[in-house]
Parts: structure tokens; sequence; C-alpha cells
């Protein structure tokens, strides 16, 4: 049975632009009263580039005190919180040799910990309650390996694990899980990221599929998330690879071969 969303409570991190923008929209269009944050004031502010979500709050993840306690607070507003989406992200792209400890810790801090502190908080609030639904935004990069992201890849294979892990200890308490793992998409991901001695415009070039556009994407969450998939993978040539990887490693080590081959081509022009 699919869920409603209708009349629920939602809160997304990284809602104040690309799919986080793009969930808080679609959540509020199917009913549900949503709550966002962001890292930057301005944005979360904003109606508009919120989504037109209820409420905006300035809100780091990466910050161990202050999410917990934003999940907390709107929990204890609303009465109960039936939906947290773990949106927030950053990534970093370079041939890992070049890449500082500093970069590494930024992308984990942000994709991993924040997710890690977002889902600590609300699993407490749904376990007490015994319902709701903790949706964290992972990437095709967490079920297959994305060299010249590896700091990116290594974040969100550990989203996905800590999603299937706490899935299987959350069913019988009625807290549901799942893990989004979508290929590429037209956020503002592509925009931010450091590209690490390498030429920006050079490495987009040669994104092998069209970014899907981030309204498309958060439908497509959404609809996995009624369904209460615990992996929600698309578009299709992000689940072929998916299954590709998992029946036959060997072909997708020949496209990383040449993904690698290819940042290397271009390595030492930075932009």
């Amino acid at each position: 049975m699919s869920a409603s969303f209708d009349g629920a409570v939602a809160i997304v991190s990284g809602g104040g632009a690309g799919i986080g923008a793009a969930l808080a929209a679609a959540l509020t269009a199917r009913g549900a009263q949503v709550v966002v944050c962001d890292v930057d004031e301005d944005r979360a502010r904003s109606p508009v580039g919120r989504g037109e979500a209820l409420e905006g709050h300035c809100v780091d993840v990466t910050d161990a005190d202050a999410y917990p306690r934003f999940i907390d607070d709107v929990a204890a507003r609303f009465g109960r919180l039936d939906y947290v989406f773990n949106n927030a992200g950053v990534s970093v792209t370079g041939d890992a040799r070049d890449l500082e400890l500093a970069h590494w810790k930024r992308v984990l801090d942000v994709n991993l910990y924040g997710v890690v502190h977002g889902t600590h908080a609300a699993y407490r609030v749904m376990t007490r309650q015994g319902s709701g639904h903790i949706v964290n935004i992972a990437s095709l990069a967490g079920l297959i390996p994305f060299p010249t992201n590896a700091p990116y890849a290594a974040s969100k294979h550990a989203v996905v694990g800590l999603s299937l892990s706490l899935r299987a200890e959350g069913e019988a308490l009625g807290v549901r899980i799942s893990a989004v793992c979508p290929g590429f998409i037209q956020s503002n991901i592509f925009r931010d990221t450091p590209f690490v001695n390498v030429a920006k415009e050079a490495i987009l070039k040669g994104v092998p599929f069209k970014p899907i556009d981030t309204d498309v994407a958060a439908r497509q969450i959404l609809d996995g998330v009624a369904a209460n998939r615990a992996i929600i993978a698309f578009p299709f040539y992000a689940r072929l690879l998916w299954r590709l990887y998992r029946l036959w490693p060997g072909f997708v080590a020949i496209l990383n071969r040449r993904l690698v081959a290819d940042l290397r081509r271009v390595r030492g022009r930075a932009s």
C-alpha cells in the first residue's frame, strides 16, 4: 500500500535550492507540512527558493547539536514527525593524488555525518511515536564505484549501508528507511563542486548522461518513498548500471578505467 503525504509533517535538509527545494515543493503540492533547513540563510528564508515550504531555517547539518535540536523542535511543535529527508550534500572532483585531507573531511562531514546527525535524531523521535520514514539521499555512487570522486563515493556507500542496516532494525518498530540513489541531476552540486587540478568545463563536457531536472527527480523520489522502496534508484541507466555491477563487475571496471583516463588527460589544466 502506498503512503500518503497529505497532512504529514516533513523536514528537508539542504532545502534552499536544487533537489531539496524541488522535494519541498513536491511535498507541499501533495499536502504535506514542510519545514526546510539550509546552511545558506538567504536560501532558507526565501519562500520561493525553498519551494514554498511552510518554514525555512538556517541550520548546518554538520553541527551535531544544532541539526538534532532542530529536528526535535519541529517534532515537538507539530506534535509528530512523519518524514525526514536528509538531503544536504557536497562533492569534490579530482585525482585522489591531488586532494587534501580537508576535501575528504568536508565531504564526509556533510554527506555522512550530516546524515548520521539527522538519522540519529529522527530515528529516536520516530521509534517513540511508532511511525515515520527517514529518507537518506545517497547516489548511484553509493551503489557502484565512482573514481575521480572518491570522497563522494565513500560517503554515499556509507549512507546506503547505514540506511539498509537501520531499515532492518526499524521495521518492527514502525520506522521506515530508504536510500535514494539517483544518477546525474541538474542541481547546484554541479555549480558548487570544487574541481581540483582539472578544468571544470572539460570534466562536465565528458558527463555521459544528460542530467535530469530536479522536479522530475523529486517526483521519482516521492513515488519511491510512497511505495516504501529500500533503494530508490533512477533513471533507467542508474538501475541498469547497478544491476550490471552486481552481475558483471568487470563491465563497470571498463567504464571506470575510461573515466579515470579522461580525467587524467585534463589533469593539470585547472580552470
